[in-house]
């Protein structure tokens, strides 16, 4: 007679063997826990792969929770969480396929399994496991409910897009639906069979960011890099995603754009050019030399921003949602007579002073950009020559004058309020940057160490 160990063993090998079987077949991956290393601040999850029969691939189900974050400890989360790992991995070694029809599956093992579970299981923290997984909810039997153990890239994207409306500017939200579109082109493009969000990997990631670094430059990759860590750690946090694996992208060292400054025959050489060829640009120009704004804030302005009885101007600036600046006479009375003109108008548009223009703010700034591209190839200025190095200029040469009568303290003072900067540390860093705070000549110096 056998007794019960040979029964055990023997049962061990038929189980062993079937599940060996159904492996071969390779259509799911082993269900794993996701415990984010023990953070019970996130929601934990066990989670596994079925081969779609459409497409061949890989493809992640539904995460499975069945309540488990309602528990504070983590060893009652392990608990409950290893028990629905053990019976979903049960379930799919009995036949469950969540692409095929489990009716049979569900008459002859469902209402068992659930007695089961009930009668016999007791979590740690004496909570019921009436919340034990009910495989029915991970059948899909539409294409509604296919549709939904996944989230398509597009999908995906659009859904963290709206979700950082209101944390981000409209010119960052602008630059992040650009460099997602881009993304998305590229995909279709390289990997047309790559439908769904988890399907991305590390390595696709990579050879995009590689592709741009070869058209463009090392700062563009990382500003790629940049938004898609931000968009994909938004997904993590909403468990779109698993985990957002571009944070383990290492950034890559760049070049900083130069905004070489000119001198001063430079500068009138271009001032007169335009006068003579593009008076529009020469105006939009000297809003940012002798206001000091960037070009992408003299685009912002509408004709109401310029207050004519006070002399000043508001804007959206870098750092605040509004500033006022004065606008000094060496620009204010060059401006033309804006009484006439609609309040609501963009101030600077292609064309003329003063008028609608139905277009982004970046292709706004693009466009002048672009205007003065023309001008500086045909002038023979180099590419480090830009519009932004009109405010390192005119800043550098109002401070040498200030200096002229002013200690160098007095003189950063009374800049730090023409320039907007918020903090002496932030403009002495600027004025380094620029190279604007050079020393005084110091050849009297060489002179006494060689009388010594």
């Amino acid at each position: 007679m056998q007794n019960i160990q040979q029964l055990v063993i023997l049962e061990h090998i038929n189980e062993h063997n079937f599940e060996h079987r159904l492996r071969q077949n390779n259509k799911f991956t082993t269900p794993k826990i996701n415990d984010f290393n023990g953070d019970l601040k996130k929601r934990w999850y066990v989670y596994f792969y079925y081969r779609n029969p459409a497409t061949g691939r890989m493809q992640r189900m539904n995460n499975i929770y069945g309540g488990v974050n309602r528990l504070k400890t983590k060893s009652a989360r392990y608990a409950l969480l290893k028990l629905y790992m053990s019976r979903l991995e049960h379930f799919l070694n009995l036949g469950y396929d969540p692409f095929g029809n489990n009716d049979e599956l569900h008459s002859k093992y469902l209402k068992k399994e659930k007695e089961e579970i009930k009668t016999n299981t007791t979590v740690s923290s004496g909570q019921s496991n009436s919340e034990s997984i009910n495989i029915g909810a991970l059948q899909p039997n539409s294409e509604d409910k296919r549709e939904a153990q996944s989230i398509s890239i597009e999908k995906a994207f659009k859904k963290a897009i709206e979700l950082k409306q209101n944390v981000v500017g409209k010119k960052t939200l602008e630059d992040y639906n650009a460099r997602l579109n881009s993304l998305q082109r590229w995909f279709k493009k390289e990997y047309k069979s790559i439908v769904y969000i988890h399907e991305i990997q590390k390595s696709h990631i990579v050879k995009y960011l590689n592709q741009v670094l070869l058209n463009s430059s090392a700062r563009n990759r990382n500003n790629y890099r940049t938004v898609f860590s931000s968009i994909f750690q938004l997904l993590e946090d909403n468990d779109i995603i698993e985990r957002n694996f571009i944070k383990s992208i290492k950034q890559i060292k760049s070049k900083p754009k130069r905004h070489k400054t000119y001198s001063d025959k430079e500068q009138e050489r271009i001032f007169q050019h335009l006068e003579e060829n593009d008076p529009i640009l020469l105006l939009f120009i000297k809003f940012i030399s002798y206001n000091f704004l960037r070009p992408v804030e003299v685009c912002r302005l509408k004709v109401k921003d310029i207050n004519l009885e006070e002399q000043t101007l508001q804007y959206t600036s870098k750092t605040k949602n509004l500033a006022i600046k004065l606008i000094p006479d060496i620009l204010f009375n060059q401006l033309p007579d804006l009484s006439l003109l609609d309040p609501n108008d963009f101030l600077f548009t292609p064309k003329k002073i003063g008028g609608k223009w139905n277009a982004s703010e970046i292709n706004r700034r693009t466009n002048f950009s672009k205007r003065f591209k023309k001008v500086k190839e045909e002038l023979g200025f180099s590419e480090d020559h830009t519009l932004y190095s009109f405010r390192h200029t005119f800043i550098t040469r109002l401070y040498k004058s200030i200096k002229e009568t002013k200690s160098p303290f007095e003189a950063k003072s009374m800049l730090m309020q023409i320039t907007g900067h918020e903090t002496m540390e932030a403009l002495v860093k600027y004025l380094r940057d620029i190279n604007a705070e050079l020393p005084n000549d110091y050849s009297d110096y060489f002179k006494l160490s060689q009388n010594k």
